[in-house]
């Protein structure tokens, strides 16, 4: 009796110690794992770790982490990632997958927010009607320009081509088109060559006979290279060889040269909300060929400018 208290009580003092034994050593186990802390089994050291959180759209995708799918669907959150590179393949039913390598870091989290996976048979349709070179969209007013230099027709339609029609008429003796856009009123358009530029007014009448004159600007001692619709949707301003202008929209109009150019200038862009026109030129820097960048603000009265021009 008395040796069987005796072994009950060795058997009791060594599960003692040795829980106390274990807790002590499996202790700093648990602090790091609580503080966000995993052993790193190639460095043998402990890392504080990252995750990486991933959403996609539409939502609901497999993920797989080094090539191993997780059981999670996005959006989700991999948590407790040793510091390193991880290879993610995203994958939805009838939609392209998505693969890209992520970089985990110490106590950060990897942002994969941003994956849109786009369908396998995309939603494709023909809009036009008839065969055209070149169009314009107008995303505000919901409409979409068409120009058919070979049938000299104008024509126009809703986002999604309906009500498509033919609403201008391009004069038979005007060819190689160099560009053309729309006014922002959306009452007319212009077209130009190196030569020529034409203002073609729309009708909306359901016949349309091509009965109103177009407005016709000739450059015969210069070459247009850029034309653009001031905001007012009636000045144009002209980029040639010689000239940066301004011109009024209507017949035996004259520019106004505001810049005298001594080189051709090969990019211009306009900024119709701030009516300024940005431009470059080319100069020589010893052997190379540089150019400087050049802004001209033009959102002032410019139905005044003809009338001061010609009282100089």
């Amino acid at each position: 009796m008395v040796d069987s208290t005796y072994t009950f009580q060795r058997i009791r003092g060594f599960l003692f110690y040795s829980s106390v034994f274990l807790f002590i050593v499996g202790l700093p186990f648990i602090l790091s794992f609580a503080l966000g802390y995993k052993l790193n089994l190639r460095t043998k050291k402990f890392v504080k770790t990252g995750l990486i959180y991933i959403k996609t759209q539409p939502e609901g995708a497999k993920v797989y982490l080094n090539n191993k799918m997780i059981t999670q669907k996005t959006p989700v959150s991999i948590q407790e990632l040793i510091p390193g590179a991880y290879k993610i393949t995203l994958e939805l039913a009838k939609h392209y997958p998505w693969k890209a390598e992520v970089n985990v870091e110490e106590g950060k989290v990897s942002r994969v927010d941003k994956v849109i996976l786009f369908p396998l048979r995309p939603n494709l349709e023909q809009l036009s009607q008839e065969k055209f070179s070149s169009f314009r969209l107008d995303a505000q007013k919901e409409a979409i320009y068409y120009l058919d230099p070979g049938n000299r027709v104008v024509y126009k339609s809703n986002l999604d081509g309906s009500n498509f029609k033919d609403i201008a008429g391009i004069p038979m003796n005007f060819t190689d088109i160099k560009g053309w856009d729309v006014a922002e009123d959306k009452t007319k358009l212009f077209i130009f060559n190196s030569q020529q530029i034409i203002v073609i007014f729309f009708d909306a009448k359901d016949n349309y006979e091509y009965s109103d004159s177009p407005v016709i600007i000739n450059y015969m001692r210069e070459k247009v290279s850029t034309v653009f619709w001031h905001s007012d949707s009636y000045h144009l301003v002209v980029i040639t060889n010689k000239h940066v202008a301004v011109i009024e929209a209507r017949a035996a109009a004259e520019p106004v040269n505001l810049v005298d150019l001594d080189k051709e200038s090969k990019v211009s862009f306009y900024d119709e909300k701030r009516d300024t026109l940005y431009f470059t030129l080319p100069y020589m820097n010893g052997g190379d060929i540089n150019s400087n960048l050049y802004r001209l603000e033009l959102n002032t009265d410019l139905f005044m400018l003809e009338d001061l021009m010609r009282g100089k």
